[in-house]
């Protein structure tokens, strides 16, 4: 036997095409969807967007930090599967409202008349009564009661049947709540306007021009005028969204449009002239108020059209909207002194400019590149108790326990009053050495005044972008500068006046009676001296360069247990009385007066003391101390054209309209089929009528129960009961 395939062959596409709709306008094909997109909602709302890879190698390790990059959830709402996602979307959700709408329109046209009189008996909501007048008088009476009541009605009437099997009457077909139905075409369509707009204001068809209009993403550097035009796209873009930044009284008409690998340069068709930019701050130092006073030149017919664009109230020309993001450094000129911090390193100044070029500087062995990263003219710190700033509290320490309190609920917490205090400018800069390392500084101009009486310079450090900040203090001398500090610093250096240091603290603490005390006070103290200087850090087998853990470090490997704090003690008391005197050689080393030995020189040494400690720990051979600036304030401009914005607002319209019919609108349908009261047995006085009543809704609730018994005490005369509680 022969089996032919022909037909099979022909008939294979259209049922897989029909198979295909089927799917994708499916329920379960649009929940599945909707559940991919929740999640990576979910992904780009904890995970942040568009970091440097570095950030996320630092934080996750660099496996997931590259796994996020090849899988896009650094970018998660303009990855390609994402906006695949949406579109898939858009195409299945346009599928189904277009398979049930025509179902729908003709079910509102329909008032189902035709139902069988039998069938009204199935009902669970119905009732029957005898009317004292006639079928046709019956069912126009009802139907205009319904009208009355908001009800479409139809009225039929029915004849006999031949074979007797069905009355003669009337019936009466209403129906009400239509606009649930349309609640699910306006809900769906909605779903289908907010994705088509989403996907005309992001990334797909400036992404379209890089695939087929020649246009690559830049990743180089350098000035924007050299860019090449296939990294520009034209004024004609249809929709966009880039930042621009504009200095004071600077001009700008090329945005930056970040991409997940590089920039493109979006061309406006005018150019933004930033007039003045005017920013206040609360006590709190947040800034309260950033405005910017532009002036919009146009490239083509030169017009000029003065704006105020301000946060919530954006300027709007030509199609583009322009708003008020940030505002930033817009090119400060900035004076820097370098202070030593290690034996080796000499004094220099330079001049730069905020996020201008870089100065290459060598001191001593070390060669670096300084960049000059941000200026901040305002600084608010917090000063009450245990605040970073307050008296004894230690910025280099991390408080675990007020870490955690800050983060949990209310009733954990104890109102603390806020003493807020600008404390002046600060630079910021990274030194880069020559592997491409950098780490990032930020150094105040003025000494600040913990609450202690003794104001410190605070030298801020951090290795990576994501660490806060880890601060030397250097106390500031009577003149107000570091100067004190670095003498004291040279002449702890120096092996000629530690011995001078060692020979005046003998003398006034040796006792005449007791001659045979001052050699071993001047080996204890010589000994003390060359491990805070770090001269013996071989000698005492000691990992660290000098400093109290140098100090420590000796003990513990040359001193037992038992007599540690004793002699600790003693060496400290020793190690401050010489560093006394260290501190007064390199003052009158400079023509200076000896400090008498007070409360306030003593409250000076100490923090001098600590300063020099930690100063071996300081990563770099200096430290850049700010002189003088000039200010140079810039506005950053989001400038965005979206077409799909109205879409959208539209798409919302639709669908606050769409749920709330469909869950404030019911949709009822009534019957009341009205025969002679004598029924098919033809018993009938020609003023009697039986009259049976079917109510149904799409969502039963006491409101439609008492509904019910309103319509059967109205329209068949019934007594009204109330429905019972549930």
């Amino acid at each position: 036997m022969t089996v032919s395939t022909h037909g099979l062959r022909v008939h294979r596409g259209p049922q897989l095409l029909r198979a295909a709709v089927e799917l994708l306008s499916s329920m379960r094909f649009a929940i599945a969807l909707l559940t991919v997109i929740c999640i990576a909602s979910i992904i780009g709302t904890v995970l942040k967007q568009h970091e440097p890879i570095n950030n996320y190698i630092n934080q996750f390790g660099p496996f997931w930090a590259e796994l996020f990059r090849t899988a896009r959830l650094d970018s998660v709402y303009s990855a390609w599967w994402f906006l695949l996602i949406l579109l898939f979307l858009v195409i299945s959700t346009s599928l189904c409202v277009a398979r049930n709408t025509p179902r729908i329109l003709i079910d509102l046209r329909t008032f189902k008349e035709d139902i069988r009189a039998q069938s009204l008996k199935a009902f669970g909501q119905r009732a029957e009564n005898r009317l004292a007048e006639t079928p046709d008088m019956a069912a126009n009476r009802i139907g205009q009661l319904l009208v009355s009541g908001g009800w479409k009605v139809k009225l039929q009437q029915r004849n006999a049947s031949a074979d007797g099997k069905a009355a003669a009457g009337w019936m009466v077909a209403a129906r009400a709540g239509g606009a649930h139905k349309l609640g699910y075409i306006a809900a769906h369509s909605a779903i289908v306007l907010v994705c088509i707009g989403g996907l005309l204001d992001g990334d797909l068809v400036v992404r379209a021009q890089t695939w087929f209009n020649g246009k690559s993403v830049f990743t180089g550097g350098g000035m924007i005028a050299d860019v090449a035009p296939e990294h520009r796209l034209s004024t004609a873009n249809p929709t966009f969204r880039g930042n621009i930044l504009v200095p004071e009284g600077g001009r700008g008409n090329v945005a930056i449009l970040n991409q997940a690998d590089g920039v493109l340069l979006q061309e406006l068709p005018f150019t933004i002239e930033l007039k003045k930019f005017i920013v206040d701050y609360y006590s709190t130092g947040m800034p309260k108020l950033f405005a910017s006073e532009v002036v919009l030149h146009d490239r083509e017919s030169g017009e000029q059209v003065p704006a105020r664009i301000e946060v919530n109230h954006p300027a709007s020309y030509k199609g583009v909207e322009i708003y008020q993001s940030s505002f930033d450094d817009g090119g400060s000129t900035v004076k820097l002194k370098a202070v030593p911090m290690a034996a080796a390193a000499k004094p220099f100044e330079v001049e730069g400019i905020i996020g201008g070029p870089s100065t290459e500087i060598t001191n001593g062995k070390d060669k670096l590149t300084l960049e000059y990263a941000a200026l901040r003219v305002i600084n608010v710190e917090n000063f009450a108790d245990g605040g970073a700033m307050s008296s004894g509290a230690d910025v280099r320490k991390v408080d675990l326990r007020h870490g955690i309190e800050s983060r949990l609920g209310a009733a954990n917490k104890t109102n603390k009053p806020k003493v807020l205090r600008n404390i002046g400018p600060s630079i910021g800069y990274k030194l880069r050495d020559a592997a491409g390392q950098a780490r990032e500084y930020q150094n105040y101009m003025v000494p600040v005044d913990a609450g202690d009486g003794q104001p410190v310079f605070l030298l801020g450090m951090r290795e990576k972008p994501e660490e806060p900040f880890r601060y030397l203090r250097v106390p500031a001398d009577e003149q107000g500068s570091m100067d004190g500090f670095v003498r004291m610093r040279t002449a702890l250096g120096d092996a000629a006046t530690r011995e001078r240091a060692i020979q005046r603290y003998i003398a006034k603490a040796t006792d005449p009676k007791r001659p045979e005390m001052a050699e071993q006070l001047r080996v204890s103290a010589a000994r003390a001296l060359a491990l805070f200087s770090g001269a013996e850090r071989a000698k005492a087998d000691a990992a660290s360069q000098g400093g109290w853990q140098a100090i420590a470090e000796f003990m513990e490997a040359n001193v037992p247990e038992a007599e540690r704090e004793r002699a600790g003690t003693v060496l400290v008391r020793i190690l401050n009385d010489v560093l006394f005197e260290v501190l007064n050689l390199s003052r009158e080393g400079a023509g200076l007066a000896a400090l008498p030995n007070d409360e306030k020189s003593q409250g000076y040494l100490t923090q001098a003391v600590l300063a020099l400690s930690d100063a071996h720990f300081y990563p770099a051979p200096v430290a850049m101390m700010m002189t003088d600036f000039t200010q140079v304030q810039a506005s950053v401009f989001q400038v965005a054209r979206a077409p799909g914005k109205n879409i959208v607002y539209l798409g919302c319209l639709l669908l606050i309209v769409g749920i709330f019919a469909m869950l404030y609108v019911r949709e009822r349908r009534l019957w009341v089929w009205l025969t002679p009261g004598g029924g098919a047995s033809g018993d009938n006085d020609g003023r009697e009528t039986v009259a049976t009543m079917a109510f149904s809704v799409n969502r039963k609730t006491l409101d439609s129960d008492r509904e019910f018994e309103h319509l059967k005490h109205r329209l068949l005369a019934l007594k009204k009961e109330e429905p019972a509680s549930p």
